[in-house]
């Protein structure tokens, strides 16, 4: 029986699923199976695993009629796993060759339950975007700082295609939370272990993240996406009432009888910021727990966002015409530099014309000289 199980979800993956499977099948440590699960996917990516599955016997597929979802497709991938230890893995991202090997090495050096790592985030070609997932995300401070359950609790930082699990804790978190918008396999995972379980990270980037147009989950938050505060400061809410109504849903899951009382006050506290439109000062001691582990720049923006939007919304609204502005400043120097280069490049096709013009002319005149000279002769 190999010693990891390789989880893949895929749905219509076909511009980059052979890369990146490729990417794994060439890994310096080569003791796995790679199990991928197909999401119903209408294009030619089934077409392409199964040439892989044909030629390497360490990839074992499944296909499923009609899409599940991504959590539905996951769940049933942790139902296939039969080793000592399992990770995840995304259809569109690339492996550094020795990622299984250094991740299971700091496993084995520190006898982790969990242990995850940086990113690289990369282009659609691979193209380096920023050097640092964590970096670029400023999750630097709750990961090198805490890296426990108490700072996971509010919002995750630990990416599950980084992840190496022992597979002894998956009755502990199976099965997965179905019914949240925000909640997704890798962060349940990791809570759920963090409660009891040992974790710990590579502080290295062993994935190129790959951002493109289909990507379902990426750098790009959804809050970076609307344009006016009252969008964002309703979605900043209603993130946290899922996440919280899935705690309560799964109250199960919590060992500590202290987070399942403050999962039923932290639901409160947001059903109740929801209604207000000036300002509250209610319930400070609260966001202060809440938000204990988060650094102090978004413990800042959050407070401000939740507790006074009436300070909050015009300084967006300036923020925000800055940006326009910026933007606007942005395309106006790329149509001006699209302009010169036209310009450019029509003088240098003029100046190749009027050589070759001039070069026709030269070769006319040889062969008129050469004419005449044949006659003469």
């Amino acid at each position: 029986m190999e010693k990891i199980n390789i989880l893949m979800a895929t749905y219509n993956g076909r511009r980059y699923v052979a890369k990146q499977v490729e990417s794994i099948l060439n890994q310096t440590y080569n003791d796995f199976r790679l199990i991928i699960s197909d999401d119903g996917s209408t294009d030619s990516t089934v077409k392409i695993l199964q040439e892989y599955e044909k030629s390497d016997s360490r990839v074992e597929i499944y296909c499923h009629e009609e899409n599940q979802g991504t959590v539905s497709n996951f769940e049933f991938l942790i139902g296939k796993v039969r080793s000592e230890l399992f990770m995840f893995a995304d259809q569109d991202d690339y492996w550094e060759p020795d990622k299984i090997e250094k991740t299971l090495n700091k496993m084995e050096e520190e006898n982790l339950d969990l242990v995850y790592t940086d990113l690289e985030v990369v282009d659609s070609r691979l193209n380096q975007i920023a050097p640092s997932f964590w970096a670029l995300k400023g999750l630097d401070y709750r990961i090198k700082k805490y890296n426990n359950f108490e700072s996971l609790y509010l919002n995750n930082f630990i990416t599950g295609c980084t992840m190496l699990v022992k597979s002894k804790w998956i009755n502990e978190f199976m099965p997965l939370p179905k019914n949240s918008e925000y909640i997704l396999h890798d962060y349940w995972v990791s809570l759920i272990i963090s409660q009891k379980g040992k974790i710990g990270y590579l502080d290295e980037t062993t994935v190129k993240y790959r951002q493109h147009k289909s990507n379902s989950i990426g750098t790009k938050t959804k809050s970076e996406q609307l344009k006016t505060f009252d969008e964002i400061r309703e979605l900043f809410i209603n993130v946290k009432l899922d996440h919280f109504k899935t705690f309560i849903q799964n109250e199960n899951k919590f060992t500590s009888n202290s987070y399942k009382q403050l999962n039923k006050k932290a639901l409160k506290y947001y059903e109740d910021l929801k209604e207000v439109k000036k300002f509250t000062l209610k319930n400070l001691f609260l966001f202060f727990k809440l938000y204990k582990y988060e650094a102090f720049d978004y413990k800042i923006k959050n407070f401000v966002i939740l507790h006074l939007p009436c300070f909050a919304r015009p300084y967006f609204k300036k923020l925000k015409e800055k940006k326009e502005l910026e933007e606007s400043l942005k395309m106006k120097e790329e149509l001006e530099a699209k302009i010169e280069r036209k310009r450019k490049a029509s003088e240098r096709k003029a100046e190749k014309l009027k050589k070759e013009e001039i070069r026709e002319k030269k070769n006319l005149e040889k062969n008129n000289k050469q004419v005449k000279s044949k006659k003469q002769n």
